[in-house]
Order: C-alpha cells, then structure tokens, then sequence
C-alpha cells in the first residue's frame, strides 16, 4: 500500500491508462481515458486484469503527470479503474482531472470508503467482499458480472440497495457463455434490468 506521505503528495501506483472506448456499462461506446490503479483486496478468480494486484509490480506515477497525460488526449471523459481504485485516497487526482475540464468516472467493488468526487459511480458489488453501505446512496449504475443464478440473487440483494434512479446492468463473464442465456431470461422476466457486454473484447480494443 502507499504510504501516507505518498499519497498527500498525490503519487499514485500506476498499471497503465490509455485513451480508448468505453466497452462496458451504460456508457459504453463512448471515448474515455482509462486510468488503471494498481492494486486489489478483493481478487475475483475470472478477473481479467491479474497483473493489477499487486501494486507493488507498478510504478509510482505523480498526478500532474497522469492528468496532463489524460488532458492532452481530448478524452472528454477519465475513468479511473482497477485493481480496486479505492485502496487509494482520490481526491487530488479527481480534483485534477475535473480541473482539466474533464468528466471523471469511477468503478469499483465498493469495498474501500469512498474518496473523490465523481460524475458517475458504477458500483460492481463482488460476493468476495461485499460494499460498505455508505457507497450505495450514491451508485448512478450497478453492474453485476454473473456467472450463475447466485449471482443473480446476489444483484437483486444490491439492487435493493439503491437509489431508484440508479441504472441497472447484469454483465456475462466472458469465460462463462452459459451465463448469457441465464442474463437473458432474467432481463425478459425483469425488464428493470439491462445487460453490460464487454464490447471491447469484441472490438478488439484496449
């Protein structure tokens, strides 16, 4: 973990960021910069980005670097991501990165308190460390990554959690193709819910 000092002069542990599409959720399709963390007490066996775990393997960046590097990409939106973002404190760099003129998105398991301001929570709750209640009132999407009907109660007992408003997404994990006939028959029945697919991957893109 960074220390105290690091983190009050706004140095964080970098795995890498990028400028690409958004591939998930209720904003996908749309331009963002990435900004993975590194770093991660939760550890979903299916994760699809390991080698962020350990944030001790990556760099510390300082924020005006990640900033200006987002900044000069154009993207009108940062999505700052993991790992789990919120084993760091993010004020700084939220504060930075709406400074410059950008919209700043976060997802996390919610696990860690929350710090930083943002425009756009997307809340995906892991069975291995469930969120701290004070996250919820302020999710604007839960996505639930689903692999069997577990998952699916798992969903429900987050979804009830939340504000009304907040958008509702089951998402098929990508090893798991049994998942999506089971995500499908849900929405048909539930039509409160949409499904997340990880575009991306169909693209081809980071």
């Amino acid at each position: 973990m960074l220390t105290e000092r690091e983190t009050d002069s706004g140095i964080y542990p970098l795995m890498e960021d990028f400028y690409t599409i958004q591939g998930e959720g209720a904003h996908s399709g749309r331009a963002a910069y990435f900004i993975r963390l590194a770093g991660c007490d939760v550890g979903c066996w299916w994760c699809d980005v390991k080698e962020s775990w350990d944030e001790q393997k990556h760099p510390r960046v300082a924020c005006s670097e990640i900033v200006e590097r987002a900044r000069v990409s154009g993207a009108p939106i940062a999505v700052i991501t993991g790992g789990e973002p919120l084993l760091h404190d993010l004020d700084l760099l939220t504060g930075e990165l709406s400074g410059a003129g950008m919209k700043v998105h976060i997802e996390t398991s919610g696990s860690s308190p929350l710090s930083g301001t943002f425009d756009w929570i997307t809340l995906s709750p892991k069975r291995f460390k469930k969120p701290l209640p004070a996250i919820f009132p302020l999710v604007d999407e839960l996505k639930v990554v689903v692999l069997t009907k577990k998952d699916l109660k798992w969903a429900e007992e987050n979804a009830a959690e939340c504000p009304e408003k907040t958008r509702l997404l089951l998402q098929p994990e990508w090893d798991t193709p049994d998942s999506v006939e089971l995500i499908v028959e849900y929405v048909k029945n539930n039509p409160a819910w949409g499904i997340s697919l990880q575009t991306h991957k169909f693209m081809n893109v980071p």
